[in-house]
């Protein structure tokens, strides 16, 4: 059954919370064990950046969806993704891990993304952003938000993170249903974006930062103590609720998408991993300097608990 977006529309505007909403000084944050404490700041770090790199991608998306109620539906998720980063620093803030108004910096990898996002992601095309954001959403948000709602105790972060979720089951249900609505685009159609997209070489050098990126999330959730079978089960989740609409099936890039995925979760895919875990290495040497830059979408981040 289709998905009614006017009533998902409502069903967003009436959902909304604001970090004004949530007590941060309730007690609770002393709960968080030392050991934990220690590892959560770059795990928080990169997730709060991964937030902004899917508030970018909605942003280029509401300006190509093809109704004004999906236009509107995507600037409330550029917003909610930007709520999610501002909510993950003043946990940060909550539990003593910024040094007075620092914004900590992501790792090398996403902040690649991020890069390559600020430059290109207007110029995509609705079926790329469309099949790419669900696959960030699905394994990374999916995997690392989950780690966070298990492993740690504060009820504040427990509060946070149960809103967090419902946002992002309400992104995902709209992004499966864009990608049904693409697929039934004729098959000129769809090859003819499809190819179109992959001859642009920018889409070549953001696929190689891309790649590393999953590998990366999962080197450091088994950093975290996390089986890393949470991120695969995520990732796996992408392809089995696509395959449910022969519309989505459809999809070029779906199928691309769901083709890597694969590959990420095969450990016994050993040409990919090699490929893969050589680009984590070899983005490991790069100087953070050389490719730090503040992406022009960042400038409301804050951990002020502002409506």
């Amino acid at each position: 059954m289709a998905l009614d977006l006017d009533n998902t529309l409502r069903v967003i505007k009436a959902k909304q919370w604001a970090l004004a909403d949530i007590d941060w000084e309730a007690p609770g944050a002393e709960l968080i064990e030392p050991e934990l404490h220690a590892k959560l700041k770059p795990f928080l770090s990169d997730l709060m950046w991964i937030e902004n790199v899917g508030a970018r991608g909605f942003a280029a998306m509401a300006k190509k969806a093809p109704t004004p109620t999906l236009k509107s539906i995507y600037e409330h998720f550029h917003a909610e993704e930007q709520k999610h980063a501002n909510a993950e620093l003043a946990l940060m803030r909550r539990w003593g891990m910024l040094d007075g108004d620092e914004i900590p910096s992501p790792n090398v990898n996403v902040q690649l993304v991020i890069n390559w996002l600020d430059k290109h992601a207007d110029g995509m095309s609705l079926s790329f952003l469309g099949t790419v954001i669900p696959m960030l959403e699905v394994a990374l948000d999916g995997a690392l938000i989950k780690f966070i709602t298990d492993e740690v105790k504060d009820p504040v972060a427990q509060e946070v993170f149960r809103n967090i979720n419902n946002d992002e089951s309400r992104h995902l249900a709209v992004d499966y249903e864009v990608m049904d609505i693409l697929g039934h685009a004729g098959a000129r159609k769809l090859a003819a974006d499809f190819i179109g997209g992959w001859v642009n070489p920018s889409l070549l050098i953001g696929t190689l930062s891309y790649l590393p990126l999953l590998n990366k999330m999962r080197d450091n959730i088994v950093a975290m103590g996390v089986d890393e079978q949470k991120l695969y089960k995520a990732i796996e989740r992408y392809r089995s609720v696509g395959e449910r609409s022969k519309y989505v099936r459809r999809l070029p890039m779906f199928q691309l998408i769901s083709r890597h995925g694969g590959w990420v979760v095969n450990r016994n895919a050993v040409p990919y991993h090699l490929l893969a875990d050589g680009l984590v290495k070899v983005t490991e040497k790069i100087p953070f300097g050389l490719v730090h830059k503040t992406p022009t979408w960042s400038t409301e981040l804050t951990y002020e608990p502002v409506a």
